[in-house]
């Protein structure tokens, strides 16, 4: 079996190291016999969307978000269908804002922003929502907690099923105790970390999620040796939770 990862717009959102969501889908493919193919989707390089199993979107300035607008535009009802079909999406921070319906930056200007479902970011006030965070989720993983870290100006407000539920931390807004958004097999979120080496089982949902959209009579993954992964992830909730 194989994945094809796209990951949409590298240069321009790549804020925080999320590229280690990237590296993290890799690893965890390989060690099972997965071969992964990591495919770029930019302004210069232009792959069919059809062919991915799973896509990640970075976080990135205002002024980057501008710029892949521009482009990614061409391709917004591709990606709304893609959604539809069940694709597995991860959108972090600007990617996650991006796909949205509207964004208001810090100058009241409003960013363009893809509509690929409705909900909105906007800047209130001048504080930054910045720390660890700790979420009780709404997808079916065991256990049910996310663990991250959380840096954002914009707040985000949605009628969408929410990502989780917060424990620790902020999340979307200032009022809403609720964290990201989860609709299909999309997942918009504000968690840093990155999210998916913090999270070895979240990490491994969406590479199950994938493998049952493109191949029949996929029910599980095999066990892989994930000691360190599962020992930071549990020292963090001892530390924070």
């Amino acid at each position: 079996m194989e994945l094809n990862i796209f990951h949409l717009y590298p240069d321009q959102l790549n804020l925080y190291g999320d590229i280690g969501n990237i590296n993290c889908l890799k690893m965890r493919c390989s060690k099972r016999g997965i071969k992964p193919n990591i495919i770029n989707f930019s302004d210069e390089e232009k792959p069919d969307l059809h062919e991915g199993d799973i896509f990640f979107i970075g976080g990135g300035s205002d002024k980057s978000q501008q710029l892949v607008y521009k482009d990614f535009l061409n391709y917004r009802d591709t990606f709304k269908d893609l959604i539809e079909m069940g694709k597995v999406v991860l959108a972090v921070c600007g990617g996650f804002q991006l796909l949205g319906s509207k964004f208001i930056d810090k100058n009241n200007n409003e960013i363009p922003c893809l509509g690929v479902l409705d909900y909105e970011s906007k800047y209130i006030g001048s504080k930054r929502i910045i720390g660890n965070i700790i979420i009780e989720t709404s997808i079916n993983i065991n256990p049910n907690k996310i663990v991250g870290f959380e840096n954002h100006g914009a707040r985000t407000f949605s009628e969408h099923t929410p990502f989780g539920d917060v424990i620790v931390g902020t999340g979307n807004n200032d009022t809403d105790k609720v964290e990201g958004i989860h609709y299909k097999n999309y997942i918009g979120t504000y968690l840093h970390g990155p999210i998916l080496p913090k999270n070895p089982h979240f990490a491994d949902h969406l590479i199950l999620k994938a493998l049952q959209n493109k191949y029949e009579d996929v029910d599980q993954l095999s066990e892989i040796n994930d000691e360190l992964e599962w020992a930071a992830y549990n020292k963090f909730i001892k530390l924070y939770g």
